[in-house]
Formats: structure tokens, sequence, C-alpha cells
């Protein structure tokens, strides 16, 4: 049945209409849908934490753990660790456990833990119920110095102060001027005598306290006087090849009274490029070997060859070397222990350099290593190395070893263009930074008994301010250190000593002997 053309046509208008209504109406005009609401705001916290336990695992750290938090709305996001009722967190973590490091020995700390969501900004619980633990150990020491032999004229630029193996009576002053003076280890002791004196053969200037030229170590040989043999190490001039770093055996003739000049043995000459950076410190080691520790020749930032002499292997500069002078003549004044790294290779005696790499070697990347030390008990040598501009380093020294310079200055990048063995550095056990000392010097393990709380730490300082410092032995790489934990001695901190005891000493460069006491 056909409908009227009326009826239709209304139809056809209705139906437009609505199709029209559907487009959003004519031209867009009409109005949109409004959006839905948003969904109302997170603000319900998660739960708190529970069960913090707070557990000692060192005398410098605290491991916690806690169950989950649960959240209905955007979730756990993470907790804030709170230590000693503080208002800020000391870490933000993800995981329901945490380990706070770096504590003070034989301290209790007390710690809560509040969870928080997703939000925006987020909700955060109540803190759980505190947990709390005691580091092992003593607490740490707070060193002072203490002057000895105040009784004894001040010494002229002294550098290291040492013993005779085994023997507690005498005291043995080496002067960066060229005389080594001995005086008996009494208290009140007024005078001191001269054990050698080589200041003729120096290339210094021996009226600057800050020439690092000069007379810089001096060993005796394990057995001495039996063995009458005593090693220094001192710059010179060679005819050849002009300033040297050189090292020498002298003997006594006199049973210990003195050393003769005229019994020199020149072991070997190291060609010094600049004035700076000689090292100097020698030392016999537990192997009966001995190490000695030279600079990387002077400047600034090692700028020798195309990697810097440091990283060049075929140069004893800026290396630990280590030699065997038990059998020394004219013609073979040292051999090469059988196990050093390049031990197979021509050595590198005339100059110090050669086509190979040096067999002497024992270790390499130091820049100046001012004096480093065995540890008596577990022979571990430590060394601290001065830096360039930004920072000073303890290093832990093994065989083979690669400390770095001037590929790195402390952990940071100094120069890329260092030849082949960056990637082998071995970072530093400790550092500091220019404002809390400017130059290095190393020092010993305490291994006395004066001072209980300092038993096995290594004890060092810098020559520019007179901070001192002492480090577990445990130490791992790297820490950084600062003022606020040294103590400040007012010395020129040139180098340290041990006596047979194992208490220690400071050498100040302005003349006098200090003791190292606790306050």
């Amino acid at each position: 049945m056909r409908l009227a053309p009326r009826i239709a046509g209304r139809l056809s208008a209705q139906a437009l209409l609505l199709v029209l209504a559907g487009c959003g109406g004519y031209g867009g005009s009409s109005n949109p849908s409004p959006p839905p609401p948003p969904p109302p705001a997170d603000t319900t916290p998660p739960s708190v934490p529970g069960s913090l336990t707070a557990t000692a695992q060192s005398a410098s750290q605290i491991n916690l753990t806690w169950t989950a938090s649960t959240d209905a709305g955007t979730g756990v996001a993470g907790y804030h660790v709170f230590r000693d009722a503080g208002a800020t967190a000391i870490a933000t973590v993800t995981a329901t456990n945490y380990s706070d490091t770096n504590l003070t020995a034989a301290t209790m700390y007390s710690y809560t833990v509040r969870a928080f969501d997703g939000a925006n900004p987020a909700n955060e619980s109540a803190a759980s119920v505190a947990a709390s633990a005691t580091t092992s150990g003593t607490q740490p020491v707070i060193l002072g110095t203490q002057r000895v032999f105040p009784n004894l004229p001040n010494f002229t630029q002294p550098v290291a102060m040492l013993q005779e193996p085994g023997v507690a009576t005498r005291w043995y002053i080496v002067q960066k001027t060229g005389s080594v003076r001995v005086f008996d280890n009494t208290a009140n002791v007024a005078t001191s005598r001269e054990f050698i004196n080589i200041a003729s053969q120096l290339n210094s200037d021996p009226t600057s306290a800050n020439d690092e030229r000069g007379l810089l170590g001096m060993a005796f040989h394990p057995n001495y006087p039996t063995n009458p043999r005593v090693y220094l190490y001192y710059t010179a001039t060679d005819p050849t090849l002009g300033l040297v770093d050189r090292v020498s055996e002298f003997r006594t003739l006199d049973n210990g009274m003195t050393l003769s000049p005229g019994t020199e043995l020149v072991l070997f000459n190291v060609d010094d490029p600049e004035s700076n950076h000689n090292g100097g410190n020698i030392v016999f080691g537990p192997d009966g070997f001995l190490y000695i520790g030279i600079g990387d020749g002077g400047g600034a930032g090692d700028a020798h060859g195309s990697i810097g002499n440091g990283q060049l292997l075929t140069t004893l500069l800026g290396k630990m070397l280590r030699i065997d002078v038990a059998a020394s003549t004219m013609a073979q004044t040292y051999a090469i222990p059988a196990d050093n790294p390049y031990a197979g290779n021509a050595r590198c005696n005339a100059s110090g350099s050669g086509t190979a790499n040096c067999p002497e070697i024992y270790a390499f990347g130091l820049r100046n290593p001012w004096r480093w030390n065995f540890d008596r008990t577990t022979g571990d040598l430590w060394l601290n190395d001065v830096g360039q501009s930004a920072l000073e380093e303890v290093d832990k020294i093994t065989r083979g070893g690669n400390y770095g310079w001037r590929c790195f200055e402390g952990t940071n990048n100094y120069n890329g263009t260092c030849g082949p063995n960056s990637t082998n550095a071995v970072a530093p056990i400790a550092q500091y930074g220019r404002g809390a000392g400017q130059s290095t010097t190393g020092g010993f393990v305490y291994r006395g008994s004066a001072i209980p709380g300092l038993q096995g730490r290594y004890v060092f300082g810098d020559f520019a301010t007179g901070n001192l410092w002492h480090i577990s032995t445990a130490t791992m790489p790297t820490l950084t250190l600062d003022a606020s934990t040294a103590a400040a001695t007012g010395l020129q901190i040139a180098s340290f000593a041990q006596d047979t005891d194992g208490e220690l000493y400071i050498v100040n460069l302005a003349g006098t002997l200090h003791r190292i006491v606790a306050q």
C-alpha cells in the first residue's frame, strides 16, 4: 500500500533531521556530549611497611629488610628509609631491603621505613615500627701528634726517619740536602752525628725547601750491619744524561758508625726530563727484594711522548720497580726477580729506558709516588700517589697492576690518549680532593699497641694541609674522603716512620719530629 505524498514527505524530513543530529547538527553547531567525569583522586596512602629488621654486617654496614606494603589505588611505587629519626630520607628504594654503609664502628643506628604510591602528588604511609642495630668494632680513634726529641736542634729539610732492622736504640734522619744524621733513641737526646754526607753529589737546590730534587730515600739491607750495605736514592748529574734519578749502594767500613761515600756502587740511573715528580722512596719488601718508587718525569700532565711515561712500559719513569741486589757486582749491579711481569727482557739500567718492556717494572701508572710502605703483618704494599690538580689517591699495589695515570687522576678521566692499557686500570682504594689537601704523603698500617683502636688501619696524611687520616685496610674502592674526617696537625708531613714496636711518627719538613697519639 503506497503512502500519501504528504505523509511520505513528512517522514523524509524527520529522517533528515535525525541524520543531521547524529552528524553534529547543521555545520557542527549543536552541543557535543559532555566528557565523562574524572576518577576520584587517589588520596589513600599505602599500608605501613611491616616487620622491619636491622642487622649489623660489619663495623661500617647495617642491612635492613621489611615486608611489602600494599596500595589499592595507584600501587606502591617505593620506600623512603630514615635513620635516627631524621626528617630527610637517607635512601629511596623500590625493593624491600637496603644496605646502609660507611657507618661508624661500635655505634647504634635506628631506622624507620615509609611506603609511597604512584599518585601525583604521592601519598606516603606512616612510619614503620623502628628497628636498630649496632655496628661491630670499636670507635675509630681521633689522632693527634706529640713532639718527640725536643732537645735536638731542628733538622734541615728532613724527608725520612728510620731505624736499623730490629734495632730500637737509634734513629736515622735523611735530610734532602744530602746528609743523614743519627741519634740515640732517648727522650732527652740533644745531639746527633753524621752517618753520611753526599751533598756534593746532588743535582738540587739545597736552599729551597720546595725543590723536589735531592737525597730522597734510604734503605738498610735486611741483614745490616752483618751485611754492611745501605741504599740511597738521590738526584744526580750524569755526564751524558744530565739530571738523573739514581739508586746507589754504600757500605759501612767501621761496623755501622758511618757509611763510606767512597764505596758507592751505582745500581742505575734514570734519565729525568724535569726537576719534579722524582718519587724517591726505597724499601726492602718482605720477599727480600728492593722496591723503588719513581715519578713520571715531572712537568704537568705527564706530557712525555704520545701516551705519557706512566703508561709507557719501556721506561722506568712513573713506576714501582723491584730488583734483586743479593749478589750485586760492578759487572751486574742487580738481577731481576723471576716473577717480575717482564722478567725475560733486557734491563733498562743504562738510562732508564729500553726497546722492550723494562723487566725492573713491578707496577705502573704512577704520577709521583710520595711515600709508601709494606704492612708488616700482611705484606700488603700501601702507596699514596700525588695528584695533578683535582684528586690525591691511596693505592694498594700488586704485581703487574696499572694504577691509571695519565688516563685517570683518581677516579676522574684525565687524558684518554694514554695507550692500550686504560681498561685495565686499578681504581684507588681512597681519594680526596683539593679542599682537603694538595700533596698526599703515604704512611703505614698501624701495628703498634699504644692505640688499640687504630690497630690494622692505614695511616696517611697531606703535606700541604697537614691533614691526617686513617682508613680500614678492608676499604673497598673507592672511598672519597674530606677534611671533616681528618685530624689537623699543622705540620708539613714529609714522611712517616715506624719504630720496632710498630708505633708511628711524622717527619715535619720544617725540621721537627712527632709521635702519633690518640687524643
